[in-house]
C-alpha cells in the first residue's frame, strides 16, 4: 500500500483542525512545582525515597493510569488530564478540558491537596514557583525521560541558560480555543501584545542559590537565554499574513530536536523539518512528527490545535486560577477580545520589547520610553473583569471574576508575589528561604 507523501498544506491543515465553535472551546491549565526532601531540601530525585517514581506510585491510587518508557515509569493520565516530569523532576498536571474557571479552581485545589497529603506521608514539600530557589544547575538530578538526552546535549550550543530552563523552571500555561482563522490570529496577536503584562502580573523567582538574584521574573531571564530559534518574541504574529500557514512557515524552519519511531528516539542533528520532508531517509516524515515538532518550541504563544498562552512564573493555586481568568475574561468575550485588540494594534513591535526586555528586573514598574507597564495591566485587568462580567450572563453561570483578585491586588499596589517575597526575606525571614514552603498555597 502506497501512503499519501506529506506536504505542507497538512501540516498546515493540522493546526486548522483545531477550530472548534463557541459551544465547544474549553480551558486547559498546565502547572509545575518542584519537590524537596523535607529532611535536608534536596529536589527529589527519580529513585530515592521519597523519590519521583515513589510519588507517581502513590498517585495512582487515585485512578491514575501508568505511562511507561521502558521499565520507567514516567507519567500518569485519567480523564482527559496528565501528570508529567519535566527534566529536573517538576511535577507537572495538564488538566482536564474544562468549561469554565470554577472547575479549573476545583480541579487545581483537589491536585495541591493530594500532593500536600503525600508529602506528610512521603516527606517533602511541593513548591510552585518560578525558579528553584536553592540549588545549583549541577546538584538538580535529571529523570530518565529519553527525550531529554537529546534536549540536554542541544541546549548548549544555542544559550547559555538552557539547562537552567530544563532543570531549574517552573510556570504555568493556559490552553484556550478558536473558532476561526481570524479568532486565532485576533487572539494570538493579543496574547503576544501582552505577555509581558502576564510575565509581571505573575513575576515569581526572585532568588536563586538561596539569596536573591535581582530579578523580579529571573524564570523569564532565563529563556532569553535558552534558544532563539524556538523561543521567546515573534515579531512575525503581527504581520498581515498571519494565520496557520505563516506558523507552518515558521515552525518549517526551526532544528528538530530528534525523530521518534517504534519508542525510540533518534537524532535529527540539527536538520529542520522542511529540510526533512526534503531528504525523508532513512525515515518518511509523518503528522505525528509534525505534532511532536509543534511541542518541541517554546515561544512566548505556541500555535496547536488550540492556543497555549506560556508567560507565567509558577504559582499557587489562586495564581493559576487568576492567569485562566484573566485571558478568559479577555479572549473568550468578544467585547473583550475586541477591546484588547484594538490596544495591541496601537502598540509597535519596538514599544511591545521594549516594555519586554525591562519585565525581568523591573516587573510592573517596567517603563519603556513614556509608557507604564502598570497602566496597561491595569487596563487589561479591568477589560478581563468585565468581560467575565458578560460571560456568566451569557452562559448563566456564577462569576468568575473573583479569580482575578491576587491581580487587582497587583495592580492596586504595583507589587508581586517576588517583590512581596523579597521584603519578607529583608525583614521578617532574617535572610533565609526556608519558611517559603509554608507560603506556598497563599500565592
Amino acid at each position: 500500500m502506497n501512503l499519501k507523501k506529506l506536504d505542507v498544506k497538512d501540516l498546515s491543515n493540522w493546526f486548522r483542525s483545531g477550530i472548534k465553535p463557541e459551544s465547544e472551546w474549553g480551558i486547559g491549565t498546565e502547572h509545575e512545582q518542584f519537590l524537596y526532601n523535607k529532611k535536608d531540601f534536596t529536589r527529589l530525585a527519580y529513585d530515592t525515597q521519597p523519590g519521583i517514581r515513589m510519588v507517581l506510585e502513590e498517585m495512582q491510587k487515585e485512578n491514575w493510569k501508568p505511562v511507561l518508557e521502558g521499565d520507567n515509569l514516567i507519567a500518569l493520565s485519567a480523564n482527559g488530564a496528565t501528570i508529567t516530569l519535566e527534566p529536573g523532576g517538576q511535577l507537572e498536571l495538564s488538566g482536564d478540558n474544562l468549561a469554565t474557571v470554577h472547575e479549573t479552581y476545583a480541579e487545581t485545589k483537589h491536585h495541591f491537596e493530594v500532593l500536600s497529603a503525600l508529602g506528610d506521608k512521603l516527606g517533602f514539600y511541593n513548591l510552585p514557583i518560578g525558579f528553584d530557589p536553592f540549588w545549583k544547575r549541577e546538584d538538580i538530578p535529571w529523570m530518565p525521560k529519553e527525550r531529554y538526552k537529546y534536549m540536554k546535549s542541544w541546549m548548549p550550543k544555542k544559550g547559555k541558560l538552557g539547562l537552567d530552563m530544563m532543570t531549574r523552571t517552573s510556570s504555568i500555561q493556559l490552553n484556550l480555543d478558536f473558532s476561526s482563522e481570524e479568532d486565532m490570529v485576533k487572539k494570538a496577536q493579543v496574547a503576544q501584545a501582552f505577555q509581558a503584562v502576564v510575565m509581571a502580573l505573575f513575576a515569581n523567582s526572585p532568588f536563586t542559590e538561596n539569596h536573591p538574584n535581582g530579578y523580579i521574573s529571573y524564570r523569564s531571564k532565563v529563556w532569553d537565554d535558552t534558544d532563539n530559534d524556538r523561543c521567546g518574541f515573534l515579531p512575525f504574529v503581527f504581520d498581515k499574513d498571519f494565520g496557520f500557514d505563516r506558523w507552518t512557515e515558521y515552525l518549517l524552519d526551526v532544528p528538530m530536536y530528534f525523530i521518534f519511531r517504534n519508542e525510540k528516539y533518534y537524532p535529527a542533528n540539527g536538520m529542520t523539518f522542511r529540510e526533512f520532508m526534503v531528504t525523508s531517509k532513512p525515515f518518511e516524515p509523518t503528522i505525528e512528527d509534525w505534532e511532536i515538532h509543534a511541542a518541541t518550541v517554546f515561544p512566548d504563544i505556541r500555535l496547536k490545535k488550540f492556543l497555549e498562552l506560556r508567560g507565567a512564573d509558577a504559582g499557587g493555586l489562586n495564581q493559576i486560577t487568576a492567569l485562566a481568568a484573566f485571558w478568559v475574561g479577555l479572549l473568550y468575550d468578544q467585547q473583550a477580545l475586541d477591546k484588547a485588540h484594538k490596544m495591541a494594534k496601537e502598540m509597535d513591535v519596538d514599544l511591545i520589547c521594549g516594555l519586554r526586555a525591562q519585565v525581568p528586573k523591573n516587573g510592573l514598574k517596567a517603563q519603556y520610553k513614556s509608557v507604564l507597564l502598570l497602566d496597561i495591566a491595569r487596563q487589561l485587568v479591568q477589560i478581563s473583569f468585565e468581560g467575565l462580567g458578560r460571560r456568566a450572563v451569557k452562559l448563566g453561570i456564577e462569576s468568575e471574576q473573583k479569580y482575578l483578585k491576587p491581580l487587582q491586588e497587583n495592580v492596586a499596589s504595583g507589587k508581586t508575589i517576588a517583590e512581596r517575597q523579597l521584603d519578607k526575606y529583608h525583614n521578617e525571614w532574617e535572610g533565609g528561604l526556608k519558611n517559603i514552603f509554608f507560603e506556598k498555597q497563599q500565592v
